[in-house]
């Protein structure tokens, strides 16, 4: 089994350089008084990682805190707020209205939603692979089973996309995130169209998972999150339409020139007509300080700006200062 690691990408370097004015240009964080208990996390794999390390580094600062996550799957997250089983809940999709709905029976009032993050979704291939990019219509066609993108011939063999030996004579074979995941029906909205998944797309229960498998094999191709990286897979540039190709740099993300950009997103049960307990404002406060916006950049994503932050704690009735 390959290990996961983090490697010094195009992509992250310039992530690096160029998303690091975003996370320190945030105050850093004060601690507060009072803070201790249990904190919990139930929600997405592709925020695992960046809520992991969000949380280790809490506990350094409030010793009295009992951190506990659980990533399953943005769907997860929903049920676990709605029931009094977690505090926060990261999502990497929004809510569904059936969702928010379930929420507001219980409470009287919608959930919170804080973005916390950009992410863009990657397409992966074995770093052998010479494919130059690739477009939502040829996506759709190697994906899906509808067609919906514009596309007349599915795609089952590297040959149909160009690419000889030893590609040729091999199928296709593709790996995705499991229906509970927000990473899945993202893709399934923005790159298929809307349309259906293959049945034979092999689901991974994580975005680790998925690049893993990738790197396995020269026939593969897989989506996850940018933030995952592993030593025989690498990040393909990608279309709206044509082969104006974009790669998912910091810039390009941040810009919404990439077309597989998204925000991630932490859920919080906040009552408008109470104050947040001590323990949920000191977590919200970190993940808006330059330590924890630093966090979400050394994971692969992207932090968001002063302003931006400012804007999210307005929501739970916090600043920035």
């Amino acid at each position: 089994m390959r290990l996961l690691k983090r490697v010094p990408t195009l992509v992250a370097l310039c992530a690096l350089v160029a998303g690091s004015a975003f996370a320190d240009d945030l105050p850093k964080y004060s601690k507060l008084s009072g803070v201790s208990g249990n904190l919990s996390s139930v929600g997405s794999d592709t925020l695992s990682g960046m809520t992991t390390l969000w949380l280790e580094e809490f506990k350094n600062i409030y010793p009295n805190v009992n951190p506990q996550i659980q990533a399953s799957g943005s769907s997860t997250a929903p049920p676990a707020l709605t029931e009094g089983t977690a505090q926060f809940g990261p999502m990497s999709r929004q809510m569904r209205a059936k969702e928010v709905e379930a929420f507001e029976r219980q409470y009287g009032y919608k959930p919170t939603a804080l973005r916390v993050a950009i992410d863009a979704i990657g397409l992966f291939v074995h770093t052998d692979n010479p494919i130059e990019g690739l477009n939502f219509k040829q996506l759709d066609a190697i994906f899906s089973s509808t067609l919906r993108c514009g596309g007349t011939e599915y795609l089952r063999t590297w040959q149909q996309l160009g690419i000889e030996t030893p590609w040729n004579e091999r199928a296709i074979q593709i790996f995705g995130r499991n229906s509970v995941s927000g990473t899945y029906g993202y893709f399934k909205d923005k790159a298929l169209c809307g349309g259906d998944f293959r049945r034979n797309v092999n689901e991974q229960p994580g975005s680790a998972s998925v690049v893993q498998s990738v790197a396995s094999s020269i026939n593969t191709i897989g989506y996850s999150g940018i933030g995952y990286q592993v030593s025989g897979a690498k990040l393909v540039p990608i279309a709206n339409h044509g082969d104006q190709y974009v790669l998912p740099t910091q810039e390009n993300v941040q810009s919404g020139s990439y077309p597989l950009s998204r925000f991630l997103y932490v859920y919080v049960n906040k009552d408008p007509n109470r104050e947040l307990a001590p323990i949920e404002e000191a977590y919200i406060r970190y993940i808006y300080s330059r330590e924890g916006q630093r966090i979400v950049l050394k994971d692969g994503y992207v932090p968001v700006s002063r302003e931006f932050a400012q804007g999210e704690l307005a929501k739970v009735g916090l600043s920035l200062d």
